[in-house]
């Protein structure tokens, strides 16, 4: 193994800690992961668009900063991806979409970019996304198919399915993503990493988002803890969002991961009360999963909150989102949409705005339930998807006769209408060798439950872990 490939296995913790000890320089870190990043993108197509020179200029700075022994903040030096959703400022922030224009002077960060610039990261470019992040795998006709880095005939997931792809390969061990009805935690459970939607509101959003409030940005990463640790830097307080979240309660998230399940109430549910086909050999991952938190010590029930599927109310709220996002787009430029999208924006151009506000009102009743269901329960734990990673290229698995991609992801997009925090968790792989993910989602503002329950268990499931 190269000195540059042992580079891009190392976490961000371990990156930063070897910084620290002068082992190796944030400039020898960026030229690994750069390098991993154009050994994959004609593989698997994780990238939009890489800035070599751009992250090389950054990493200097920071090895300047390490070397003085004064570094910019929490992960100065550390290779970032971002996903092509989020703007980052001096880089096109295209969407996924012909119709959107790479001029123009890309002035502004978001506010969770301009968190990590502010402490020092190092951006490596834009990774793939759906057109406006529409679906649940990723390709678009600007960018074309996002392929799974565990077998390139699979897809990596969507939205975020560029970020998780670079995540896996190495190609920068912190990525944002973006989760609108499970768009970082389905690629993360299909490319075996780590993710988290955040509660709403705990990562302040700039833009806001088309398809509104169920929108989150969240941390894509190997671990837990580099998880833990993005968010400490992303979770800051930015006044262009009027519904960002004040300072979390639990101060750092990287100081909540001790403490372990001892005593927490976990309710199991294998298929939301039997409304879910989960696929065997990922229904077997996730039990023996949950059996590892029992030998931990947490209380584990079988329950199954109290909803049925909210899809139609899910749809109405989504679509009307596609609606708006390309509201202003003339007849030549709808021609240019990924047709799948063409189609949706036309039915959600209908809905009026009574049926929205009856959505509305099965959202707010799911919330209700959910918070209920809290009181009995610390956490819910789910499979993340009932399947593995399906054909590229392709919106639902073939033959499924499924007609959108809600069809197969269930256990994702209630939790963006309850605003929940919820993480996916990789738990084995199937027959096949594609990864299986476990789903934590806990009640509002416990951000930090979520990840200490994800941090045991993935301690626990490690070779040789208690």
């Amino acid at each position: 193994m190269s000195e540059l490939t042992e580079l891009t296995s190392l976490t961000a913790i371990q990156l930063l800690d070897g910084y620290r000890k002068g082992e190796f320089s944030p400039v020898e870190a960026t030229r690994a992961a750069l390098e991993r990043a154009e050994q994959l993108q004609p593989v698997v197509n994780a990238f939009v668009r890489i800035d070599a020179d751009s992250a090389l200029a950054r990493a200097e700075e920071s090895a300047e900063r390490w070397r003085r022994g004064e570094p910019a903040g929490l992960v100065d030096g550390v290779p970032t991806t971002v996903k092509d959703i989020i703007l980052l400022r001096g880089a096109p922030t295209l969407r996924g979409s012909k119709v959107s224009r790479s001029d123009g002077s890309w002035r502004e960060d978001a506010p969770s970019t301009a968190r990590l610039r502010e402490h020092g990261a190092v951006f490596l470019g834009k990774t793939t996304t759906p057109e406006y992040g529409w679906k649940g795998v990723t390709d678009s006709p600007l960018s074309g198919v996002t392929r799974n880095p565990h077998d390139t005939t699979r897809t990596a997931g969507g939205s975020s399915g560029g970020s998780a792809a670079a995540v896996a390969l190495g190609a920068g061990p912190l990525s944002l993503g973006t989760d609108g009805g499970g768009s970082v935690r389905i690629p993360a459970a299909f490319c075996g990493i780590f993710a988290l939607k955040p509660t709403y509101g705990r990562v302040p959003l700039y833009p806001a988002s088309a398809f509104g409030t169920l929108a989150h940005v969240g941390p894509m990463t190997r671990t837990v803890a580099d998880a833990a640790l993005l968010m400490d830097v992303i979770s800051g307080p930015d006044v262009r969002d009027w519904s960002a979240l004040g300072p979390p309660v639990s101060g750092s998230f990287s100081g909540s991961l001790s403490g372990g399940v001892r005593g927490l109430r976990v309710a199991y549910s294998p298929s939301l009360g039997g409304q879910v086909a989960v696929r065997p050999a990922v229904a077997a991952a996730v039990r023996r999963a949950v059996e590892r938190l029992a030998e931990l010590g947490a209380y584990v029930t079988e329950a199954d909150p109290d909803f049925t599927d909210p899809v139609d109310a899910f749809h109405t709220l989504w679509f009307s989102g596609a609606a708006r996002v390309t509201q202003r787009l003339g007849a030549e430029q709808v021609e240019l949409l990924d047709p799948g999208l063409r189609e949706i924006r036309a039915l959600g151009g209908r809905i009026s705005a009574l049926d929205y506000l009856a959505a509305v009102d099965v959202r707010m009743e799911l919330g209700r339930r959910m918070g209920l269901f809290h009181e009995s329960y610390d956490v819910l734990v789910t499979p993340t998807m009932p399947i593995t990673a399906f054909e590229a290229g392709v919106e639902v698995p073939v033959g499924s006769g499924l007609r959108r991609w809600t069809g197969w992801t269930p256990f994702t997009y209630p939790f963006n209408m309850t605003q929940q925090p919820a993480a996916t968790v990789p738990v084995g792989v199937d027959g096949d060798g594609l990864p299986v993910g476990l789903q934590i989602v806990a009640a509002r503002h416990h951000d930090d439950l979520v990840l200490r329950t994800a941090h045991a268990l993935e301690e626990a499931l490690r070779p040789g872990g208690s």
